[in-house]
């Protein structure tokens, strides 16, 4: 595809959410919940960041797995079966091998740098290595993906939705997407897809995550820009979807500040819907409203675009370098998280540019092309 024909939109919205990572991770260093998983914790709390934080993960992950999903929708209009598997293998497969042997051990060894028993870090890299299917975490000091789960997860999407992708290219597919697309060109049918997320988030889940989510959301970016009427459809809804968003999103606001919700059993029920619902409402606003303000081409975007991946692999542990020193200041929460954020966004990009694309073995490791 030339620069033409790109959609810069999709490329913005993979940099900018990519770029998010970072002060998400730096939000979770301020919070003491077991399921906001970073390896390095300030002693004080900051109730504003964990809220920024949830608001994040209600869409964030979600955004990136849709843009994956449209990724390999333009990656197989211009490449045969074999060819995507074999490039999902080096950009995909290859980084994150190396990434779980290099880069993430010593992460997590951080975490018990300052306990009395933190022992050598070899001795701690053998333990690493052993699997705890019941905590893939990493706070026991055993095997954990960290934050390249994202990335297992597509190596294995890629596999798995093939075959429906091949089959949506040939005729038949073709006039299946064609009539979805005619579906969704009604007023407030885009809303429906929300109705299936809840539903498949149900199903059980690996390390907290949910597979089925993820693959449903995968299989969604795909489709959804396999037939302009789809984007059409996007643009249409997007500032009604930031309102209902918006609005689906106070509830949740109030009960992580401590508020109760209506007891069962419709209560649960509810709160259930209605959180995917604001889900869905926040990516149609975004994919809608990137369209209208994001398609634009320009040197910055070609460079952070180049940089995207290899600064996913690398934000986390950069970032939790950062905070371990930072956290020991004595000074305020939001002077650290300013710290934390600046610090790591800029050094995790000169490694990117200084040391990653700077010889064909380092861009081979992280799946640049």
């Amino acid at each position: 595809m030339n620069r033409a024909d790109r959609r810069h939109d999709i490329d913005w919205l993979r940099v900018l959410a990519v770029l998010l990572l970072v002060p998400f991770h730096s939000a979770l260093i301020f919070s003491f919940a077991p399921g906001d998983i970073v390896y390095v914790k300030n002693q004080v709390e900051s109730p504003l960041l964990i809220q920024f934080a949830y608001f994040v993960h209600q869409w964030h992950m979600p955004l990136l797995f849709l843009l994956a999903g449209a990724s390999t929708w333009f990656a197989l209009e211009f490449r045969t079966a074999g060819r995507y598997l074999e490039e999902r293998f080096l950009r995909l497969v290859v980084p994150t091998v190396f990434a779980i042997t290099v880069l993430i051990p010593p992460m997590i060894y951080l975490q018990f740098l300052d306990g009395p028993d933190s022992g050598s870090f070899w001795r701690f890299y053998l333990r690493f290595f052993r699997i705890d299917f019941e905590d893939l975490s990493g706070y026991s000091g055993t095997f954990t993906p960290a934050h390249l789960w994202f990335v297992v997860f597509l190596c294995v999407f890629s596999v798995v939705a093939l075959p429906l992708f091949l089959a949506l290219k040939r005729a038949p597919g073709r006039r299946v997407t064609a009539r979805l697309a005619a579906f969704f060109q009604r007023p407030g049918a885009i809303f429906i897809p929300a109705l299936p997320l809840a539903l498949v988030d149900l199903l059980p889940d690996i390390g907290g995550k949910s597979p089925f989510l993820y693959l449903t959301l995968f299989v969604y970016g795909y489709v959804l820009f396999s037939d302009v009427r789809f984007q059409e459809a996007l643009d249409r809804h997007a500032v009604s979807a930031l309102v209902l968003g918006v609005v689906a999103t106070a509830p949740f606001v109030y009960l992580t500040a401590g508020g109760a919700w209506f007891g069962p059993p419709w209560g649960p029920v509810v709160a259930h819907l209605m959180y995917y619902f604001s889900r869905w409402c926040w990516l149609i606003a975004i994919l809608g409203l990137g369209r209208r303000y994001l398609s634009v081409d320009c040197r910055p975007l070609r460079a952070l675009s180049r940089a995207s991946y290899p600064f996913y692999i690398l934000h986390m542990p950069i970032n939790m370098a950062v905070a371990y020193f930072v956290i020991r200041w004595d000074t305020g929460v939001g002077v650290k998280y300013a710290v934390i954020n600046g610090v790591t966004l800029l050094a995790t990009y000169a490694v990117c540019e200084l040391l990653v694309r700077r010889t064909p073995v380092t861009r081979f490791l992280f799946g640049m092309k």
